[in-house]
């Protein structure tokens, strides 16, 4: 068992063998920011004061070796050789925020469909306990034991009493978990899922117009967090921009229109980048938003999506005013390493 200790708030937490620091600060409920938990990113770099780590593989993008140097590492894969470790992260009143993750957590395959050319949807229903989480959040599924690999997968809805969760998996050209996850995980099986992760996630306290920005399966947290706004009565503009290669890429049809009859402070606007339709815009997000929006100051923002995507929107956000402190972002690495 070695402590972790955080500075300048002197806070610390038990690392059992064999965990990552990431690990041990998130079952203490502390949210150091992660999107890949496989040394990829880099969201959960930090500088360690003092003692010993074992650093792990990691990606030299995301961790260079003069950042090694100089003393940072990924928490994501740092595990901990020396009894204390002492790391540069948090602020003096730091406090938990998150529900501490669960492993191994066992659900079943009550529904299972397809809802894109290359997405399908899984809704999971736990046998005990459920998973708690934030909107935004994610968990890993796969069956290490028979070759397949746990993979993060965004949660697509907000937390209800029965712990039903629903994943939106997109089918990854070689991709071992989103293969298995298409053409053999059925209505009825047991997996047994790890989470909540992440810190993708909306502040309650925000009184802010929100725009919100998704690509691919991006759309998933962003559906949850739009769901758990819109459910506890959000009151201020919410609009969700999309963007599909083709119609046959897009999801979520059905449930944005209903926010958008139901709730009048919801809009949606979805974009093509492949071909063009009828009532759909046509072009990458990024190039769209000028058009769209003067001043994006006010606004907080949600993107999430491939790292190319985010990168892009967080660009053209960014040029329309808005600020760093309420820009959210969620990247998908389709080179991540397995989980766990």
């Amino acid at each position: 068992m070695a402590r972790i200790v955080m500075q300048p708030s002197g806070k610390a937490v038990e690392c059992k063998s064999g965990d990552t620091v990431l690990a041990a600060l998130e079952k203490a409920g502390y949210a150091l920011p992660n999107n890949c938990r496989a040394g990829a990113c880099g969201e959960c770099k930090v500088k360690v004061r003092s003692g010993q780590f074992d650093q792990g593989m990691v990606l030299d993008m995301a961790l260079t070796q003069e950042e090694r140097r100089n003393g940072y590492g990924l928490m994501c894969m740092a595990k901990p050789i020396s009894d204390e470790l002492v790391i540069e992260w948090g602020t003096e009143d730091a406090r938990p925020k998150l529900f501490p993750p669960r492993e191994n957590v066992l659900f079943v395959v009550v529904e299972k469909r397809p809802v894109a050319a290359r997405v399908v949807e899984l809704r999971l229903r736990p046998v005990g306990q459920p998973i708690r989480y934030w909107p935004g959040q994610y968990v890993t599924l796969g069956d290490p034991r028979n070759g397949v690999p746990a993979r993060a997968y965004s949660i697509a809805n907000a937390p209800r009493v029965d712990g039903e969760i629903v994943l939106q998996v997109a089918r990854a050209e070689g991709g071992v978990t989103s293969t298995w996850v298409h053409d053999s995980l059925n209505v009825g099986d047991a997996v047994k899922l790890c989470g909540a992760y992440g810190t993708f996630i909306g502040d309650p306290s925000v009184d802010t117009p929100v725009l919100c920005l998704a690509a691919g399966t991006g759309l998933a947290p962003i559906l949850s967090l739009a769901e758990a706004a819109l459910r506890r009565g959000y009151r201020r503009p919410v609009i969700l921009m999309y963007s599909a290669r083709t119609r046959d890429d897009v999801y979520g049809l059905g449930m944005m229109a209903w926010w958008r009859t139901k709730h009048r402070n919801f809009d949606y606007k979805i974009t093509l980048t492949r071909e063009t339709a009828e009532g759909y815009l046509n072009g990458r997000i990024d190039t769209l938003l000028p058009g769209l929006f003067t001043d994006l100051s006010k606004h907080t923002v949600f993107a999430a999506g491939s790292p190319e995507f985010v990168e892009s929107c967080v660009g053209a956000a960014k040029a329309l005013g808005a600020r760093k402190e309420l820009i959210h972002t969620e990247g998908f690495f389709a080179q991540q390493q397995p989980v766990g």
